[in-house]
């Protein structure tokens, strides 16, 4: 039954590492992306308001696998962007890293601004007749409140980011889930084995995440 394991037929921690890798790099990415677009939703310009709101409202209930076909058919296909790969696997992982970065980056946003809504108001109207700019008020005061007030919200994103990155393989990111599909055509006799495996793994690379990030979420919980 596991015979196919000692073959060397299958790269299993290659793929995990894809995978981690595909995590790690959406994340930071949704975070930067998130931030962004939860400054434009709380900005006193009208048109950087609308314009997120709208970005989220739209993309937030988009299925990730839409968004993701969108970017290999609309932006490579279509439009010729490899994002400075050159193999079908390289151009599929950074295709898939920015399809990642702009879904994920909208929950984000919303999870930070949960955490804007806990910081007094007083605090922000405190700031301006100091004479700080939006920018500053937000960057000095709100910003650091809402995301030690949001590290809970902003795990549970994280979590499930690791577990999107499954839908990577639809658009041939070379991934664990990728491998996952090659080998249940090819081992049809274990499949369970396979299912335990994969399964296995993702816990591995998503339990410690959760653990640190609830750890986090104690350490740096706002005392009110």
């Amino acid at each position: 039954m596991f015979d196919f394991l000692d073959s060397g037929q299958y790269d299993l921690l290659g793929a995990f590492w894809v995978t981690a890798q595909l995590a790690l790099y959406s994340a930071i990415g949704s975070l930067i992306w998130g931030t962004a677009l939860v400054a434009m939703r709380v900005s006193p310009v009208p048109l950087m308001r609308g314009f997120a709101t709208a970005y989220v409202n739209v993309v937030r209930n988009t299925p990730l696998t839409v968004v993701l076909v969108a970017c290999l058919l609309g932006l490579n296909q279509t439009l010729g962007i490899s994002l400075g790969a050159d193999r079908f696997e390289d151009i599929g992982f950074r295709l898939a890293v920015l399809g990642l970065v702009a879904y994920t980056g909208t929950f984000v946003c919303e999870a930070l601004r949960s955490g804007i809504n806990t910081v007094p108001p007083g605090q922000a109207e405190a700031a301006r007749a100091l004479g700080l700019s939006f920018t500053q008020v937000l960057r000095l005061v709100i910003l650091p409140q809402a995301f030690r007030a949001a590290v809970t919200p902003l795990a549970n994103v994280l979590i499930a980011l690791t577990k999107n990155t499954t839908v990577a393989a639809a658009i041939g990111a070379a991934d664990a889930a990728f491998l996952m599909k090659t080998m249940i055509e090819n081992e049809a006799d274990a499949l369970f084995v396979v299912f335990a495996i994969f399964a296995f793994g993702f816990i591995v690379l998503t339990l410690p995440t959760g653990l640190i990030l609830g750890w986090a979420a104690k350490r740096l919980a706002v005392k009110r």
